[in-house]
């Protein structure tokens, strides 16, 4: 990364055959304002925002990240704003030619003598929360179950410190849905690996209404009726709430027993995910997280990096880094199958980015992309699960989700995440109440605005106060740090949680 800086002006050029570079200060530049290298701006330049490094001709390959981003469609002088409407999209990468596990990168080297303070549960898995989970097989039953979580959280919880929250695992599917489509298995499974996430402590309890099409006992292992209530069983709304807290009550016994115990970070299952992204996204804080990443993949742990449409245009820089051609081929599938998804929707690959991460400085999804999957790191894809598998392997994993924050977390948490890290340009109050989020700002004036919200600030890299591997190994031990109970984020520490958002692309009839 070369950075230019004198004492006002600032801006990052990220690749030397980039012709772009974005500017730094807060508030942007005014017109007239001449960096040290002679480059004099054209007019007003915002924070975040591309300025030409040369004129460009109409026709001309428009570069960031050393990545073809879009081409000119109109003169454009040096010095000048290249903005958003200045670009026309590029092709995106044809998928049957991309080359498969051509450049696999090297193991880096182990990282030993790091541990975590975790729950182990009986089936080997380990979980940084106590959780009490209470599932639903059906959106019907949802006002009854926060009634009575509200009274379990006001009577019994108190009665058990060492168990941390209960959480209802609500959700709008269950009835009125094509039960059988090929396409149900994705809100089928996700809803059946969140019943079984490593923070419950493997205390399943499902409540069901009694007609549903999504029967209770599809959640539960061996159908173990021992864990359902069905409402349509029971004697009126008292009995309902009274059943429920009964059954709460006897796994929050258990789940009190429970104690911390020393477990290797190879327990853990981190996810990645950005949102309300910015031009800084790929400067500062995805570069640190993939530092991080390649820290907790060296350490042992499973790394879930996401985004079908936050990938799709930067796909063909990771189809060599996957270990064999058989990852390459399902990492290619998952690109092919949302290809087919929006086509069918009739929406393309404009509808990405937003409107907040065009203000933020981005033109257009390749750009997105490219700083997107920078929080990868380095190491080589081991494994592509499809929407809401579980994660079975230790490394770094492409989760394939949507790039919606809320569909891509509850994705996540279905493939077994105990925890996000979430980097953000914009800001978003975003959390999840079954895992954990950091909050890692990709700007300076983004952590003071939100002081009280940002976990972790990266802007420091882009001013050149830190380092991308002084803010990776800061996150990496912050990790570890809210693994172990020893901090917490400030999503936790507020309550803050997003609803659940299941991905349905299944008929609804």
């Amino acid at each position: 990364m070369n950075i230019v800086q004198n004492e006002t002006p600032l801006y990052i050029k990220l690749h030397e055959k980039d012709n772009v570079a974005i500017i730094v200060n807060t508030g942007g530049l005014p017109e007239g304002t001449v960096f040290p290298c002679g480059l004099e701006l054209k007019g007003k330049v915002p924070q975040g925002h591309k300025v030409a490094l040369k004129s460009f001709s109409e026709g001309d390959p428009i570069i960031r990240y050393g990545e073809i981003i879009g081409h000119a469609n109109q003169p454009i002088a040096q010095g000048t704003w290249v903005e958003e409407t200045m670009l026309t999209l590029p092709e995106p990468p044809k998928l049957d030619e991309l080359p498969l596990a051509n450049r696999i990168p090297e193991p880096l080297p182990p990282l030993e003598g790091y541990t975590f303070e975790g729950y182990r549960n009986s089936n080997g898995t380990a979980g940084i929360k106590n959780i009490l989970g209470i599932t639903t097989s059906v959106q019907c039953v949802a006002g009854v179950l926060d009634f009575a979580v509200k009274r379990i959280k006001q009577e019994l919880l108190p009665k058990y410190p060492e168990v941390h929250d209960v959480v209802a695992l609500n959700h709008t599917y269950g009835c009125g849905v094509a039960i059988n489509a090929p396409e149900a298995i994705i809100p089928i499974r996700t809803i059946q690996n969140m019943a079984t996430h490593p923070n419950f402590g493997g205390e399943v309890m499902v409540v069901g209404l009694g007609c549903e099409k999504l029967v209770p006992s599809r959640l539960v292992e061996n159908g173990n009726d021992n864990s359902i209530i069905s409402l349509q069983d029971q004697q009126g709304f008292s009995n309902m709430i009274q059943s429920i807290m009964e059954m709460a009550e006897e796994r929050l016994i258990k789940l009190n027993a429970r104690k911390r115990e020393t477990c290797p970070v190879s327990d853990l299952v981190i996810g990645m995910q950005c949102g309300g992204s910015d031009a800084f996204s790929g400067v500062t804080a995805n570069p640190a997280v993939g530092y991080a990443a390649d820290l907790l993949v060296r350490a042992g742990a499973t790394v879930l990096f996401s985004e079908v449409t936050e990938v799709r245009d930067a796909v063909h820089l990771l189809t060599p880094r996957v270990v064999n051609e058989e990852v390459g081929r399902a990492l290619i599938q998952e690109m092919k199958w949302y290809d087919n998804y929006l086509q069918r929707g009739e929406a393309d690959r404009s509808a990405n980015p937003s409107p907040g991460n065009k203000k933020g400085g981005l033109s257009n999804v390749v750009e997105k992309a490219l700083g997107s999957i920078v929080k990868s790191g380095s190491s080589p894809i081991v494994d592509v699960l499809a929407p809401g598998e579980k994660a079975t392997k230790k490394g770094l994993i492409f989760a394939a989700t949507p790039a919606s924050d809320f569909v891509c977390g509850t994705l996540q948490l279905a493939s077994g995440m105990h925890l996000q890290v979430f980097t953000t340009g914009r800001g978003t109050p975003y959390g999840l109440a079954a895992a954990p989020v950091i909050k890692v700002s990709t700007r300076n004036s983004l952590a003071d605005q939100w002081q009280d919200l940002i976990d972790i600030n990266a802007g420091r890299i882009a001013t050149g106060e830190a380092t991308i591997e002084e803010v990776g190994w800061e996150l990496f031990h912050f990790i570890l740090d809210v693994a172990s109970g020893r901090k917490q984020t400030w999503a936790e520490h507020w309550g803050l949680h997003n609803a659940l958002t299941l991905f349905n692309p299944a008929p609804v009839t």
